[in-house]
């Protein structure tokens, strides 16, 4: 299993030691989705690094939880068990949510 803490602490004293953002919440939202694209351009041509492009949306996240103290491992879990409990029903051709957890 993943050490989401363990990943976050990781990512935060690299992005520390790099001299890298850690104040700017709204530039690390733009740096997730500028990856996220890059990610998204990467699937599109098929390129190799489609997994590397993940991989950095990912660490963008973890980053952000452990600059705003959010222990991402468990917030996870919780919305999984949440969405298992939701149930859902195609309407006009699209997924709607019926019933809330």
């Amino acid at each position: 299993m993943i050490n989401f803490k363990k990943l976050q602490k990781e990512i935060i004293d690299n992005k520390i030691a790099k001299g890298f953002n850690i104040t700017d919440i709204p530039m690390e939202f733009r740096y997730t989705r500028g990856e996220l694209d890059e990610a998204e351009q990467a699937y599109k041509k098929k390129l190799p690094d489609l997994g590397e492009e993940l991989a950095d949306v990912i660490i963008y996240l973890l980053g952000m939880a452990e600059i705003l103290k959010i222990d991402l491992e468990k917030e996870i879990i919780n919305k999984i068990d949440k969405n298992k409990k939701r149930e859902y029903k195609k309407i006009n051709g699209k997924m709607k949510r019926t019933k809330e957890a």
